[in-house]
């Protein structure tokens, strides 16, 4: 097992939420920088919790991530009869045991444990049996489960994130590996699976550390190698509560269609518990390949902090260049009803000059299609604290008549001459240029913040701006008696 061998796990009983996707990440980048393979593991042998619907969930998140696995997606529930075999072989390694205890007879004397304030685990029962008995109930026809028995003393292993790990084996219950089914339980699918498809390192949350030892003794039961353990800080919320699928937390794939960009959320994933120890924070792909390494991975908890993920995320925006960023903010254009399919080809010139004035304040492609709406489209209402502080001024109408005016005869009608001859306006008038600029920015964009003015008036062009400017002063008239005078 000298070759490095990773794998992703997930169970497509839920999303790909981002526990199981920054694993995803830590794995795919730890296969990358030692020049192993990644390969994709899906976990569906509950198939009463499990679905094609959630598969195809969590694959869409590992495409979207730029995840590509070198191998499968395998699935343990086209794997029976690897686990049966593998169930024989522990049957005869003498290191199990048949239990022939029923759902309800577990459950009644896991209640008198309980009641007796004992700390429940299988009080193995079962190993007491005969081989006669065994033979007997096997005649009989009675469902038997295979456990394995835990032998004495202590398990322990050194964990490439948490050091060395040790567990007193009298802790440990005689786990069932097959059930009476013939079902794998979860840590005997997983090790055989782990086994058969040469896994070199495993890497997982250190939820999975009570796991690790039962593994560990079912390894040593099967007399297997056993893999490299790697167990990484559980991510939190920002109330200090594990993020999981149990607790409410989103898709990956959500955060797609959110507006944040696959390079961002790789690069936040991957921040979640382990840095470069250079101070970089934001890093390409290549760069995170090239810097990955377990050793520093930390123990502590990361805080999934979502105001730092938008802030990267505009970063990463603004980094897009004009054609990349148009086909990534048109399909969340198109989906607010602003722009129409065929329109990315026929008006692509606009769109290029109306999406680089607009990025700077973008943290979500979506921000494009509520920040700047009114590059899209005529009729909007105006910002109702804005209208409230910049249409007050009864000579607001006048001075919007006013500079509609002196725009009708710019030429050309560019940012450098629009902004001369507002500002000579202003001058001639004897007012300050900013009693002009706020209220035309609310009237031609009905939003108080945006892009610098002259700048979205240049793209807006003549007509339409004039167009909004008169808009704007039947508003303000129609409201307004006292700025009719």
């Amino acid at each position: 097992m000298s070759a490095v061998r990773v794998r992703i796990a997930p169970s497509p009983s839920g999303f790909l939420h981002v526990g199981t996707a920054r694993t995803a990440v830590y794995n795919f980048l730890f296969a990358r920088h030692h020049g192993g393979k990644f390969i994709l593991r899906i976990e569906d042998t509950d198939t009463a919790r499990s679905s094609e619907e959630m598969v195809q969930v969590i694959l869409d998140g590992m495409k979207w991530l730029g995840l590509n696995w070198d191998e499968g997606p395998i699935f343990q529930s086209r794997r029976n009869e690897l686990y049966k075999e593998w169930g024989k072989k522990l049957a005869e390694s003498g290191h199990s045991y048949w239990c022939f205890c029923t759902p309800e007879e577990l459950e009644e004397r896991r209640k008198a444990a309980i009641s007796q304030k004992i700390a429940w685990k299988y009080d193995r029962k079962c190993l007491k049996l005969s081989q006669e008995e065994i033979e007997a109930n096997k005649k009989a026809g009675k469902p038997a489960a295979l456990r394995l028995k835990v032998p004495e003393g202590k398990t322990g292993f050194t964990d490439l994130v948490g050091g060395e790990l040790e567990r007193e084996n009298a802790d440990i219950e005689d786990m069932v590996c097959l059930r009476s089914d013939g079902r794998p339980t979860y840590n005997f699918a997983a090790v055989v699976d782990d086994y058969d498809m040469k896994i070199s390192h495993v890497i997982r949350g250190n939820d999975h550390i009570s796991n690790t030892f039962k593994q560990i003794l079912l390894y040593r039961a099967l007399n297997l190698p056993v893999p490299e353990f790697a167990h990484l800080p559980l991510i939190l919320g920002a109330d200090k509560k594990k993020v999981s699928k149990r607790q409410g937390a989103v898709a990956v794939t959500d955060y797609r269609d959110t507006g944040f960009l696959p390079e961002t959320m790789l690069n936040f994933l991957a921040l979640l518990g382990w840095s470069p120890g250079d101070g970089r924070e934001i890093m390409s792909r290549e760069e995170l390949i090239q810097a990955f390494s377990l050793a520093r991975v930390g123990a502590a908890n990361p805080v999934f902090d979502l105001q730092k993920l938008e802030w990267m995320n505009g970063e990463y925006i603004r980094r897009l260049p004009d054609e990349e960023l148009l086909a990534r903010a048109f399909p969340f254009l198109e989906k607010a009803s602003l722009v129409k399919p065929e329109e990315k080809k026929s008006k692509r010139d606009y769109f290029l000059r109306v999406l680089p004035l607009l990025k700077e304040r973008c943290r979500l492609l979506s921000d494009f299609a509520e920040m700047g709406d009114y590059f899209f489209k005529e009729e909007f209402d105006y910002d109702p604290k804005g209208a409230e502080k910049q249409f007050a001024d009864p000579q607001t109408a006048s001075r919007l008549e006013k500079v509609a005016a002196a725009w009708k005869a710019v030429e050309p009608f560019s940012k450098e001459k629009t902004e001369e001859a507002l500002r000579l306006l202003a001058e001639k008038e004897g007012e300050k240029a900013a009693a002009f600029i706020h209220p035309i920015r609310l009237a031609i964009t009905g939003k108080t913040m945006g892009p610098a003015l002259f700048d979205l008036v240049e793209v807006l062009g003549r007509k339409r701006v004039l167009a909004r400017l008169s808009r704007a002063v039947e508003y303000l008239k129609s409201r307004t008696p006292a700025a009719k005078t």
